[in-house]
């Protein structure tokens, strides 16, 4: 099954990392194709940022999303320029803490960013907090999958921050729903 998949934030949160880590976990452990695409620029320096995944169960033809289904948004500004014209089918995991705007499409709040700060200490782990808590609510690739992914692609001596993230995230979303 093909999904579209567009994460936006803003510069600093990993929201290429993310993107670059659910594309590994679906080629790399769930045997799907995937292709990532990036935005650069002044996104670098704290703009809205994005990031896009398509993963399929077929060769993928066209590398460029057309019309997401999955949306990972991580900033207000992101919401507004990357996640406000989600269709009404899509899915949507946006950050609470960051985002005050609410979609049309179905959405689920996980408050990442406050998260990160109060229970590990690290705000910088929000955006694992995110990827832990699409897998959950998505399943677009499995749990073991997005944990091998995210421990190829940390730096090292991280590897346990990252999977305490993770496994916040789907014990977050968990809740949510």
């Amino acid at each position: 099954m093909r999904h579209e998949i567009r994460f936006s934030g803003f510069g600093g949160q990993g929201i290429i990392l993310s993107a670059v880590i659910l594309g590994r976990a679906a080629v790399m452990y769930d045997q799907k194709f995937a292709v990532q695409t990036q935005v650069y620029g002044p996104e670098a320096r704290g703009g809205a940022s994005m990031s896009q995944v398509i993963i399929d169960d077929t060769p993928i033809l066209y590398p460029k999303v057309t019309t997401p289904d999955i949306f990972v948004i991580m900033s207000q500004e992101g919401f507004l320029k990357y996640g406000a014209l989600a269709t009404e089918d899509a899915v949507m995991v946006l950050d609470s803490s960051l985002v005050q705007s609410r979609p049309k499409c179905r959405y689920v709040e996980i408050p990442a960013t406050r998260e990160a700060k109060e229970k590990l200490g690290r705000d910088i782990v929000a955006n694992i907090i995110m990827l832990g808590a699409l897998v959950e609510v998505t399943k677009v690739v499995g749990e073991t999958a997005i944990e091998k992914a995210i421990l190829d692609s940390v730096p090292k001596g991280t590897e346990s921050l990252n999977l305490k993230a993770m496994r916040l995230g789907f014990d977050l979303a968990k809740g949510a729903e």
